[in-house]
């Protein structure tokens, strides 16, 4: 499959959201049950009842399905872990809940529904757009509390700001990225305090 670099396809043909919720619901449970690269648009127009080139008014193709529901699944450990981080009272606990949050909520999703987190990690390795949004949410948090901490004097300040967020994503991805992380379970329990220790540590002033 080439790799996307475009916005989510929007839909194409009449909105409706109803029909694109019925497709998009369709497509859920077919991929969870079969996974992703094994459901054709047939299979989810015939579990529909609709024709596969009505589906194709909605969506350009499987993976532009594919993306809503990566898209939604990355959104909701998003959603997840900034309510964490929003909980902490310093940047550095801020820090920390970023990482733990991040793996915990991950972690959930790869047990929970193991077809959908292979959609996510196959999206992570295409680097589909969903994913790209994904990374630069994470990059904006960690700004945001870089920054905070930057203020409040927890944290130091003569590296470039933008250089001290890109290296700490780095340091991350092997625990947060989807395609990386089902390779290192055996060290999601241990992993995010010993990690995010080791970088507050390198942020003190």
């Amino acid at each position: 499959m080439n790799k996307s670099t475009s916005p989510i396809t929007p839909p194409r043909g009449p909105v409706d959201h109803n029909v694109r919720t019925q497709i998009i619901e369709a497509a859920d449970q077919h991929f969870s049950h079969y996974g992703y690269e094994k459901t054709t648009v047939s299979d989810l127009a015939k579990s529909i009842g609709f024709s596969k080139a009505y589906i194709y008014k909605f969506f350009d193709s499987k993976q532009a399905i594919g993306e809503v529901i990566c898209a939604n699944c990355l959104e909701t450990i998003i959603a997840n872990v900034k309510e964490e981080v929003a909980k902490a009272p310093t940047p550095s606990s801020k820090l920390r809940n970023i990482f733990s949050g991040l793996v915990k909520n991950s972690i959930e999703l790869f047990f929970q529904d193991r077809k959908l987190y292979e959609i996510a990690a196959f999206a992570a390795g295409e680097r589909w757009p969903p994913t790209l949004v994904y990374e630069a949410e994470i990059k904006n948090m960690l700004l945001n509390i870089i920054r905070e901490g930057r203020e409040a004097g927890e944290f130091e300040r003569k590296t470039p700001i933008d250089e001290t967020v890109n290296a700490i994503h780095l340091v991350m991805r092997p625990l947060i990225n989807p395609l990386l992380l089902q390779h290192n379970l055996h060290l999601v329990e241990e992993a995010p305090s010993l990690v995010s220790a080791l970088v507050l540590r390198s942020l003190s002033p």
